[in-house]
C-alpha cells in the first residue's frame, strides 16, 4: 500500500489479523443473536435485518481474508477503504436493527475506525472517522424525530462520535511517531550493513593477514592476506596442534608473548601478534600476521631512505673524476714509450674504473626511478615479446620459455618488469655458465591455484644460493661473483614491490635453483 504509515511486515501482519478479526466477529454477533446471550438486545428492533446484515457481512469477510491469503496480504489503499467503509455501513445496520446504541455496538466502529487509522494516511482515516460519527449521530437524529428515541442518546451519539475523532487521531499520531522510528532503524540498519561491507572489504584487500580465532580455536573470519601467508596453517579444521592454534592457546592459558614468530611454507618467518575479543558466547582472539621478511626490508628502507639522497650526489660527483682517471689510463696505455708491465696495470684501472662506473650507474638508477605505471597484460603475450628482444645480439645464450594455454590476466609496468626479468635471466645465464658451462636458463609461467596468483619463474642450471647467505641475496652491494656490483637483485626486489609483486628465491618443482615473481593481486584464471 503506497499510503501506509507502517513498514510492509507490520503492515502485512495487521492485515491478516484484522481479516481474522473481521470474520471473528461477525460469527460472535450471529452466535450472541442466537444464544441469547445478551440478554434479547442484539437484532431485537429488526431481527430478520440483523440476521441477514450479520451473515451478509460473515461471507463477505470470509471471502476477503481467503483473497488476501491468496494475495499474500499485498492490498491497495482503495480495497481497504472499500473494506473500512462496509465495516462502517454493517455496523450502522446493526445498530439500527438493535434499537440504537444502548445495544453496545458503536464500539465496533471505534475498533474498525482505528485499524483505519493505521493502514490508512491521515486523510482518508479521518474521512471514515467523520462518516462513522455522521452516521451514529444521524441515526439517532432519525429516532428522534420518529419520536423512537430521547434526547440523551443525541449526546450518547455525539460522544461516541468525538470518541471516534480522539482515538482515531492518537492513533495517526503513534502510527507517525513509530513509522518515522522505524524509518530511523531501516536508515541505521543501512548505514550499518554498508560499514560492515566496506570493512569487510577493507579487510579482504589489506596486505596484513588479519585472522579470528573463536572460543574453540576454529577460524570465525580470516582475509585472503592471511590464506596467503598462512597456506597450510589453517587446512584442517580438526588439527588443534599447528604453530599458531597451539601458540594462541599459550597465550590465552599462561599470558605468553603476544607477538611470535612462525615458519611459512615458502621458507620465510611470519609475525604473528595477537589481540583479545571480548564477547557473550566466549572470548575470541585477533591475530594479525606479517611477513617477518617485508618488515625487515621496511626497517632497511628507512635506514637506507636517509642515506639515498646523500649517496646519489656523491655518485654523482664521483662520476666526473673518474671519468677523468678512466680517459687518462686510456691514453697512457696508447703511449708507446711505456713497458708491457705497465700498460698492464693501465688495463686493470680501466676495468676497475668501468666497475665502479657501473655501480655509480645502479645508484644512479634507483635515484631517479620513477613511479610504476601498472597496465593489464596478458602475461604470455608479454613473454613472448620480452624473448623476441632479449635474444637479439645474444647468439651464445639459450633461453627456454614454458607457457600455458590459457591466458594469464597480470597488471604491471612493462618497462620496470622487463629490467627485472632482464637482470634475473642475466643472472640465471651467468650461474648456468659457471656451473654447466653453458648460458641457460628457463622461463616458466602460470597459474598457481593453491597461492592464488599468477606466477613467472627465472630458473638456472646452477647449485642454487647455499642456506647461510639465503638472507643476503636482496641486499645492497652484496655479490658472491667478482665482477658484479650487488645491486641487481637489490633492484629487482625494489622494482617488484613497486608494482605489487613478490619476489624470493626458492626450489622449483623440477628441483631448480629458480628466482620466482608472484603476482600477488593478479584475477584468477577461468
Amino acid at each position: 500500500m503506497s499510503s501506509s504509515q507502517t513498514s510492509p511486515l507490520q503492515h502485512h501482519e495487521l492485515l491478516r489479523i484484522s481479516a481474522i478479526y473481521r470474520v471473528a466477529i461477525a460469527l460472535v454477533l450471529l452466535g450472541v443473536f442466537f444464544s441469547d446471550i445478551g440478554g434479547g438486545s442484539l437484532g431485537e428492533h429488526l431481527p430478520s435485518l440483523f440476521i441477514y446484515t450479520t451473515a451478509t457481512y460473515a461471507l463477505l469477510n470470509v471471502s476477503w481474508l481467503l483473497f488476501l491469503r491468496q494475495k499474500a496480504y499485498q492490498t491497495s489503499t482503495d480495497q481497504v477503504g472499500i473494506v473500512l467503509g462496509c465495516d462502517i455501513l454493517v455496523f450502522l445496520l446493526l445498530i439500527e436493527a438493535s434499537g440504537g446504541l444502548n445495544s453496545g455496538l458503536g464500539y465496533l466502529l471505534l475498533i474498525s475506525c482505528s485499524i483505519g487509522a493505521i493502514l490508512l494516511d491521515r486523510r482518508l482515516s479521518a474521512f471514515f472517522a467523520a462518516i462513522a460519527s455522521l452516521g451514529v449521530i444521524g441515526l439517532q437524529l432519525y429516532h428522534l424525530l420518529a419520536k423512537q428515541g430521547s434526547s440523551q442518546e443525541i449526546v450518547s451519539a455525539g460522544g461516541l462520535g468525538l470518541l471516534l475523532f480522539i482515538t482515531v487521531s492518537a492513533i495517526q499520531y503513534l502510527s507517525e511517531r513509530i513509522r518515522k522510528a522505524n524509518i530511523r532503524a531501516d536508515q541505521q540498519s543501512r548505514q550499518a550493513a554498508h560499514l560492515q561491507r566496506l570493512a569487510q572489504q577493507i579487510i579482504e584487500r589489506m596486505s596484513t593477514g588479519v585472522l579470528v580465532i573463536g572460543p574453540s580455536y576454529k577460524p570465525e573470519l580470516i582475509n585472503h592476506a592471511a590464506k596467503r601467508l598462512l597456506g597450510d596453517q589453517l587446512d584442517s579444521e580438526h588439527n588443534h596442534h599447528t604453530r599458531l592454534r597451539k601458540e594462541v592457546r599459550e597465550w590465552r592459558n599462561h599470558g605468553a608473548n603476544s607477538n611470535i614468530l612462525i615458519p611459512a611454507k615458502n621458507g620465510d618467518e611470519l609475525h604473528a601478534s595477537f589481540s583479545e575479543l571480548r564477547h557473550d558466547s566466549g572470548n575470541s582472539t585477533l591475530v594479525f600476521v606479517e611477513n617477518n621478511r617485508k618488515l625487515a626490508e621496511a626497517a632497511q628502507k628507512l635506514k637506507l631512505a636517509s642515506l639515498g639522497q646523500l649517496t646519489a650526489s656523491i655518485a654523482h660527483e664521483i662520476r666526473n673524476p673518474l671519468g677523468a682517471i678512466n680517459h687518462a689510463a686510456q691514453l697512457l696505455s696508447e703511449s708507446p714509450q711505456i713497458p708491457e708491465e705497465e700498460r698492464q696495470l693501465t688495463e686493470i684501472i680501466c676495468r676497475q674504473s668501468q666497475r665502479i662506473n657501473q655501480i655509480i650507474e645502479n645508484v644512479m638508477q634507483l635515484s631517479r626511478r620513477r613511479a610504476s605505471s601498472a597496465v593489464k597484460y596478458d602475461l604470455r603475450s608479454w613473454l613472448k615479446q620480452f624473448l623476441v628482444d632479449f635474444n637479439t645480439g645474444k647468439a651464445d645464450s639459450l633461453v627456454d620459455i614454458n607457457l600455458p594455454e590459457q591466458t594469464l590476466p597480470v597488471q604491471f609496468d612493462p618497462a620496470q618488469l622487463a629490467q627485472v626479468v632482464t637482470n634475473l635471466t642475466d643472472n640465471a645465464l651467468q650461474h648456468s655458465e659457471l656451473a654447466t658451462g653453458t648460458s641457460h636458463a628457463i622461463i616458466s609461467a602460470y597459474y598457481n591455484t593453491k597461492r592464488g596468483c599468477t606466477v613467472l619463474d627465472v630458473k638456472d642450471l646452477g647449485t642454487g644460493v647455499p642456506k647461510e647467505i639465503m638472507d643476503q641475496v636482496f641486499e645492497p652491494f652484496f655479490t658472491t661473483g667478482k665482477n658484479g656490483s650487488g645491486l641487481g637483485l637489490y633492484i629487482a626486489r625494489e622494482l617488484c614491490e613497486a608494482n605489487k609483486l613478490s619476489l624470493y628465491h626458492c626450489q622449483s618443482e623440477d628441483q631448480k635453483s629458480c628466482f620466482r615473481i608472484e603476482f600477488v593481486h593478479s584475477p584468477s584464471v577461468t
